[in-house]
């Protein structure tokens, strides 16, 4: 069976008669053999198709965008800053809360340095008060035993002044008798020997 192709473009028409076999190849050539407006040769020039296309690529992907992922993105980054500013927040409490800490306890070591020192001085001014009533109370004491050994060395001294005093008496009685060859009066005898007695302690003092 034989086929008819016209080919050309504008006055120009070519009729071809082919069998079966050749006329896919035929339609195929002609498809390649047509004239292409001089409009249609710019190849950066974009079609209204492609606008379409892209515009409508664009506002898919600006709505996407806006509704889809910006209000997560906001979302995160709201929240990541709530968590900065919130530990910022405790990161300062705790610093405020350390300072007080701090002052507190140099507040609280100021007063017991003070008590202390307070302490040590009230312990001193009683130490002191102790000492000086002990070493008054020594004094007396020293001053009192003192006192009684004077008292008790003059009582010894004139028990012995006493017994020194008959034993000459009778001494110098016995003798004035035996030189004289008469008895002595006793009491002139005594005062004489008092009196040297006197005179020689005198010069002994």
């Amino acid at each position: 069976m034989l086929t008819a192709v016209v080919t050309g473009s504008g006055a120009t028409l070519e009729v071809s008669f082919l069998g079966d076999s050749l006329v896919g190849q035929a339609l195929v050539t002609a498809e390649e053999e047509k004239e292409v407006p001089e409009n249609d040769l710019n190849p950066i020039a974009p079609e209204l198709k492609e606008f379409a296309w892209g515009f409508g690529s664009f506002i898919v992907m600006f709505l996407v965008l806006r509704y889809a992922l910006y209000p997560k993105l906001k979302k995160g980054m709201d929240a990541r800053a709530a968590k900065i500013k919130q530990e910022r927040d405790a990161a300062e409490a705790l610093t405020a809360s350390a300072r007080a800490d701090v002052a507190q306890y140099d507040a609280e070591v100021a007063t017991l340095r003070q008590e202390a020192h307070q302490r040590v001085e009230a312990a001193r001014a009683t130490l002191e008060a102790e000492r000086t009533e002990r070493l008054a109370a020594a004094n007396a004491e020293i001053a009192q035993r003192r006192a009684a050994a004077l008292a008790d060395v003059d009582a010894a001294r004139a028990a012995a002044q006493g017994d020194v005093e008959t034993a000459v008496v009778d001494v110098v009685g016995r003798a004035a008798q035996l030189a004289t060859g008469r008895s002595v009066d006793p009491s002139v005898v005594s005062s004489t020997v008092r009196g040297v007695m006197g005179a020689d302690q005198g010069v002994a003092r």
